[in-house]
This record gives C-alpha cells, sequence and structure tokens, in this order.
C-alpha cells in the first residue's frame, strides 16, 4: 500500500483543521472519528445566507470621469475617497456561504479504553475509515461522498455480533461540546439546533431536518438508517439503533438553488438510491478512481515505479510525521501526498453540476466565515483551478464555466450601469448569484475591474488543453464580452491606453511627497490580463472563424497597452510608474502575473524580463513575502517559470513547514483551500510546461529529486505525458496524442522536433 496515498491519525480529531474531507462536488463533510460522539460536520455548496440582489451603485457613471480626472491630476486622496462613495456597491457586501448541517452518531456504553486507534483517508479510494478496539470488540466506520449517487454513505460494522448501539442527532446550530458516552453526558444541547425550522423522524428509520437559507429559499438534509442485526425505532427527533451488527447510513441535501421542494427531493433521493453498500461503494470507486487513478508521482530515493512499503512503515506521515518534516525536510513521500491530496480536494469540492470551488473548496463549518467563504476572483478562485488541467481533471473544471456564464448577465449590467459601457465586467469577489458589483469598501481591492477577464483565461486554458471547438464555440461569447468591457473601459493616457481607476491587488505604494495610495491608471498586472485574453480572443476567433473586425480592433488596441517595464531597483514595475512600495514583502504578487499563469515573460525567451522577475520574486521573500499559505504557493509555480528547480523545492517545504494544518489543509491563516491547488498545480509546473507552443520536459527539477516518474500529466495540445528519470537526467517520454502532429521538445538546452503519430509515442533519453 502506497504510503503517498494515505493521510491517518492515531487519535481523533479535537478540532476542525484536524478533521478530514469527504465530498462529491455539492455535498461534503469533515470527519471527526471520535469514538463515543461521531462527529461529521456537513456542507451543501448552495448554502447561502441572502438571495440575489442589485447592488449597482447607480452614482458610479455620474462620478467616473471626475475619479479619473483626480488621478490623472495625482490627487489620489481625494480620488480614493471618491472612490469610496461612488464605486462601492449598495450595499457594499455579496452574499456569504453557510454549513448545512451536523450530523452526532451518539453511541451506548460506558467509557472504556479505546485500543489501536486508527483514522485515515486513503487518496487512493476516497474512503476515510475509522477503526479501534474497545472492551475486546473491534469497531469499524467508513464514510465516503458518492458522485453516482449522490449521498454521503456511512457504514458502520463490529466483528462481534449485536455490539452496535446509538442514536442520531441532525442538527444546524453550534456544534456539541460534549463527546463522552452519552448517558454521561448532562448539557446534552448545546444550542446545538438552533437555526433548524424543523426537526423530526419517519418511522423508523429516517430523520429530516430544514432550514431557511438562499433569502426566501430554504435546506433539507435527511439520513436514513439500514440495519443488519438489532432493532431500529424513531423517538422524537432521533432514530434509535440497538444491539446491530452493521449499520448503513445515506445522507442526502438539497436547496431550493436547485429544485422547488427541498425537503421532498431529500427524501425522494433516500428511496431511489441503493441500500446495498457493496453496490454504493463499487459506483463510488469506479467513478473516483476514473479520475484519480489518471496521475501517479513517484519522487522515490529508489528506482522509479517501484513499489512503496507497506502501510504500516514508519514513513507514513502522521501529525507527529508533519512535526517532523519541519524539523527535516528531506522527504519526498509528504511532498508526494500533498500533490495527491490536491487531487483529492478538486474531486471532492467540483464536479460538473456543482458549483465551483469557493475559497474553502467546499468545507466550512462557520456561519460567518472568513472572507465569507466566496469567490475571490484576483487571484484565489483562479488558483483554485490551476491544476485543473495539468492534473488530467478536467471535468473537475467545467464548474468554473458554468458559474461563469452565471456572472455573465449581472455583468453586463453592471458595466452599463455603473461604467456605462458594453461588455461584461467583475471586480475582485462573486457569490452564488454570481454578483458582479464591487464588493466591501477595500480601497486596495474593490475597485478592481479585471475578475471577469481573468476569469475568462481559464475558458483558453481548457480549449488549449483539450482541443474541444464545441466547447470553444460555446464559452467564447463570454471571453469576447470581457474583452469588449475592456475596450470601452480603457482611456488615453499620452500614447497609451490605461485602465482607470484601478489598483495592484491589494498593495499600497508611496508618492514622492510621502503620501501613500492604492488607486491608480495602468497597473501592471492589468494591461498583462489584457495582453492575455485579447490574445486568446484573437486565437478563438481564428478557430472558430468568426469575428474578424472585433480581432482585428483587439490587435490594434494591444499596441497601445504599456509592455513590462523593469524599474530602478531592477524589479519588474508594478505600477504605471515606479512609486516606492509600501509592504515589499506583500502577498500578492500580481505584477508577476506575466511569469506566472500568463506568458509574456519566457525566462528561454525574454531572459531580461526573467532577471527581473528573479529580482522581483527575491525582493518580495526578503521582504517577508510568501507568509501567506497561496502566496507561497504562487511562488513555487513561478520559480518553477523561471526554471529555477532547487528555488521551487525551496519554497514547497516552506509550504509544508509554516502554511499546512494538522489535516494538511492549506493555512492563509485561517484554512483557504487555494494554497493546496498552487501546491499540486506547482509540483507539476515543475516536472512539465506547455505554454508558447513548446512541451518542455522537467524544467525545474530539483536536485534533491535524483530520481522518479510521472504518469498521466496533461500538455496544451491535447498531449498526456509520462517522464521518467534517473541520477537527475531524463531517460523516457510517453507522449500519446490524439492525431498525427508535430511539436517542439525542449529538455534543458535541447530543443527536438518530434513528429508525432496518433496514440502512444516513446522517446528515449
Amino acid at each position: 500500500m502506497n504510503s503517498s496515498a494515505r493521510i491517518w491519525f492515531d487519535t481523533p480529531a479535537e478540532k476542525w483543521d484536524e478533521a478530514l474531507p469527504t465530498g462529491n462536488g455539492r455535498l461534503g463533510g469533515m470527519v471527526f472519528g471520535k469514538p463515543y460522539v461521531e462527529y461529521i460536520q456537513l456542507n451543501e455548496d448552495s448554502v447561502w445566507s441572502g438571495g440575489p440582489t442589485d447592488r449597482n451603485n447607480p452614482h458610479a457613471k455620474e462620478y467616473l470621469p471626475e475619479i479619473r480626472r483626480l488621478i490623472f491630476a495625482g490627487k489620489i486622496a481625494e480620488a480614493q475617497e471618491l472612490c469610496a462613495y461612488a464605486l462601492s456597491g449598495t450595499p457594499e457586501t455579496q452574499r456569504h456561504y453557510e454549513p448545512l448541517a451536523n450530523l452526532y452518531l451518539h453511541f451506548t456504553g460506558d467509557k472504556k479504553a479505546i485500543n489501536d486507534y486508527r483514522r485515515e483517508l486513503d487518496l487512493a479510494t476516497g474512503v476515510i475509515t475509522i477503526s479501534f478496539k474497545k472492551s475486546g470488540v473491534t469497531y469499524i466506520r467508513e464514510v465516503f461522498t458518492s458522485y453516482p449517487h449522490g449521498v454521503m454513505v456511512i457504514r458502520l460494522t463490529t466483528d462481534k455480533p449485536g455490539t452496535l448501539s446509538f442514536h442520531t442527532q441532525l442538527a444546524r446550530g453550534n456544534p456539541t461540546w460534549d463527546y463522552q458516552p452519552y448517558q454521561n453526558q448532562i448539557n446534552r444541547n448545546g444550542g446545538y439546533n438552533a437555526c433548524a425550522d424543523k426537526s423530526y423522524t419517519i418511522a423508523p428509520d429516517i430523520s429530516v431536518m430544514t432550514s431557511r437559507c438562499n433569502g426566501d429559499g430554504s435546506l433539507a438534509a435527511a439520513i436514513k438508517v439500514i440495519n443488519d442485526g438489532g432493532i431500529v425505532r424513531n423517538i422524537g427527533n432521533s432514530i434509535i439503533v440497538r444491539d446491530a451488527t452493521e449499520v448503513l447510513i445515506l445522507l442526502a441535501a438539497n436547496t431550493t438553488f436547485r429544485t422547488d421542494n427541498p425537503e421532498e427531493a431529500t427524501l425522494l433521493d433516500l428511496d431511489k438510491f441503493a441500500t446495498d453498500y457493496r453496490e454504493l461503494y463499487e459506483a463510488h470507486l469506479r467513478d473516483y478512481t476514473g479520475l484519480y487513478n489518471r496521475v501517479s508521482l513517484n519522487l522515490s530515493e529508489e528506482i522509479a515505479d517501484q513499489v512503496r512499503n507497506d502501510v504500516n512503515s514508519p514513513s507514513l506521515p502522521t501529525p507527529i510525521r508533519l512535526e517532523n518534516f519541519r524539523n527535516n525536510s528531506n522527504d519526498n513521500s509528504l511532498i508526494e501526498l500533498m500533490f495527491n491530496f490536491g487531487r483529492y480536494l478538486l474531486i471532492s469540492c467540483s464536479r460538473p453540476g456543482s458549483l465551483p470551488a469557493n475559497l474553502q473548496g467546499l468545507w466550512n463549518d462557520s456561519f460567518f466565515p472568513a472572507w465569507d467563504s466566496k469567490y475571490t476572483i484576483n487571484i484565489n478562485t483562479q488558483m483554485n483551478y490551476w491544476p485543473a488541467e495539468v492534473c488530467n481533471l478536467s471535468e473537475c473544471h467545467l464548474p468554473l464555466f458554468d458559474h461563469i456564464k452565471r456572472m455573465q448577465e449581472n455583468g453586463r449590467k453592471t458595466a452599463k450601469v455603473m461604467y456605462g459601457c458594453k461588455g461584461f465586467v467583475a471586480h475582485h469577489n462573486t457569490d452564488i448569484w454570481g454578483d458582479t458589483a464591487p464588493q466591501d469598501a477595500c480601497l486596495s481591492a474593490s475597485y478592481w475591474v479585471m475578475g471577469a477577464a481573468w476569469l475568462c483565461l481559464h475558458i483558453w486554458e481548457h480549449y488549449q488543453f483539450n482541443n474541444d471547438n464545441k466547447f470553444l464555440g460555446e464559452y467564447y461569447p463570454l471571453m469576447r464580452d470581457a474583452a469588449e468591457f475592456i475596450l470601452d473601459f480603457l482611456v488615453e493616457d499620452g500614447d497609451k491606453l490605461v485602465i482607470c481607476p484601478t489598483l495592484s491587488p491589494e498593495n499600497e505604494y508611496r508618492l514622492p511627497n510621502r503620501e501613500t495610495g492604492v488607486i491608480c491608471k495602468g497597473a501592471a498586472m492589468d494591461n498583462q490580463i489584457i495582453f492575455e485574453l485579447f490574445n486568446a480572443c484573437i486565437k478563438a476567433s481564428r478557430v472558430l472563424g468568426i469575428d474578424n473586425d472585433f480581432s482585428g480592433k483587439l490587435s490594434d488596441t494591444l499596441t497601445k497597452i504599456a509592455g513590462i517595464n523593469i524599474g530602478k531597483l531592477r524589479q519588474v514595475m508594478e505600477w504605471n510608474e515606479d512609486y516606492e512600495e509600501i509592504d515589499p514583502g506583500h502577498r500578492h504578487i500580481s505584477h508577476l502575473f506575466a511569469l506566472h499563469p500568463g506568458t509574456q515573460i519566457d525566462a528561454a525567451k525574454i531572459p531580461a524580463l526573467a532577471i527581473a522577475a528573479r529580482k522581483t520574486l527575491e525582493r518580495r521573500l526578503a521582504g517577508g513575502g510568501g507568509h501567506t499559505g497561496w502566496s507561497r504557493a504562487w511562488i513555487i509555480n513561478m520559480w518553477a517559470r523561471l526554471h529555477l528547480g532547487d528555488k521551487a523545492l525551496l519554497n514547497v517545504k516552506e509550504l509544508l513547514k509554516s502554511s499546512t494544518l494538522p489535516n494538511l489543509f492549506d493555512n492563509h491563516p485561517p484554512f483557504q483551500i487555494d494554497g493546496n491547488f498552487g501546491f499540486t498545480a506547482g509540483i507539476a509546473e515543475m516536472l512539465l510546461q506547455s505554454h508558447n507552443d513548446v512541451l518542455r520536459l522537467l524544467p525545474a527539477l530539483p536536485i534533491e529529486w535524483r530520481n522518479g516518474c510521472v504518469k498521466g500529466l496533461r500538455a496544451r495540445g491535447g498531449f498526456t505525458v509520462n517522464i521518467k528519470w534517473q541520477n537527475g537526467n531524463l531517460t523516457q517520454a510517453e507522449i500519446t496524442t490524439l492525431s498525427d502532429c508535430e511539436v517542439m521538445i525542449v529538455y534543458g538546452d535541447k530543443n527536438i522536433p518530434a513528429k508525432l503519430s496518433e496514440g502512444v509515442n516513446t522517446i528515449q533519453f
């Protein structure tokens, strides 16, 4: 059994960030594995605080010319004050994500010694298992969330007939604080159903809970208990099980986001789905492994492809092992595990039909989570999807495109009402309803109009990896709309065109008069996004054979967009003037968008810009940068793009040491899932790159990764790539293509033009 596919602990979770996640894109939970009171905190992706609303500021268009005049006159403080009044949403805040419910299983029996405890997430199967012995009896709990059946599956078994006795509580509110055996609990409630509207049972084996959500809408969650041996009955809002040998619990949930009657739909779900565990498990396994098994990574010091030691090997990561890694980071098994965990999380929180992964993916236990657990689109949502294509999980990317469509009409209205522009705009956040008006009144973040433009680049990314013209034809209008807004919003600045007002998320600068500012014109990141989006639209229009006039307009406009400028410190300039940075170690590194995920800075083609990008990264790190998990993950990807594998690995280790929670969730702090996804994408970026029309093998291989192999990575152009290396040298590549084609393969300083035939092509080095 592979240690890089198992996360396990020898104690129950005491805190939420020690629990283990399960999910099927739409429905998920955090499993604590407590012996006497099992606690599973539940989420459904469409449980949000309120309904759709129109927050577009009606005074924005009136005051936009004055804001621009003040910026061009250098009166930044006055411009910022006016922005806060005229450009903020009304009200300022979008909707926020909320938890679904909590499921408790209260087991009967006295408090006895627990032996041989093990709590494990097997990434290879997507199953969480808790096992322990008590009073000579072995108890096993298995949990997974099935995408084919749409339910969470919980199986309880024991090796001694008639020894399973417990009752259920499906609740919404504060988590309970007493996890002793039920008969020892004095205060058994603690307000843990304070947010439920209805809580009842249907004889003898179904429990239902409903509550309000989504404004005037509602949610429903329900469980069905199926016993083998013993008896099951209902009293009040509990299902009571006595003297069973095996119990299967199915959990379903719905909201008015997807159905008019969530309560009825949830009960129908429980009726129509299979109740045989083997059938449920095998369907889940076929579905899950069909995605997870596409990619494998082995960074072993031994010969690549060699089977790992047994699961009981001391090299297995545990909380103690993670602490050891912080003291001794020469452990590739944990890097492999974290890479695989990122793939597991994406499969678990973003599937066709679900909402896209939010700031916490799917998992959130707070009614008022940090940053509302929304979609932050000035990098965080985008980073969530960096591993989707390269790690062969294109289907998991689809919810993002559905959501961009959801945003389009709102974005057109925001563009027209607030700015008098055509096209489609979004700012730095959106929510379940695709809200596009500015979020909050944060001078350094809210008044940035490039959110839709960056999101639409993911459409072009998906096309490049899959060559699906039908997909491109369906989603190109979104790209076009985002580009059309930019064309309308740009203003003249001498012989250039700039975005104004704008900012460099979420950084500040100091003016020569020592005043500080955030609002500006022509920030570097904006120009770089414009470069990528306009070029993507031009290429897409050629593929589809449409929009020649519009493409010509984009081409002409690109000649008036400023290029990448190098400042007095030999760094890439962040603003259109070489301002002094307030925070040289700022977590955002927006002005290096052109390095990653953009393509303008190519270490092989433009050395001067690559050197400036390296200087910029070094300055950020010297100033304390990378102190948030997602920022560190971005830095990994940037070093990889500069082909500096040892520097990338240094930041891989730093993320594991400083920004990883006990259950391997990424830590901002608090938990944000983007760092997990950025980490996985960064490892892939170190091993394979495919931008700018070349297939680059092992572009950032660290010295420490002497031997290894990776299988199943995807490359732009529709390629699937397997790579093997020994003693730090590439030995073999297998490139699978769907048609005969030519490609430039680059390894080190070797440029190898290759003619590939349809199917598998093996190249020896």
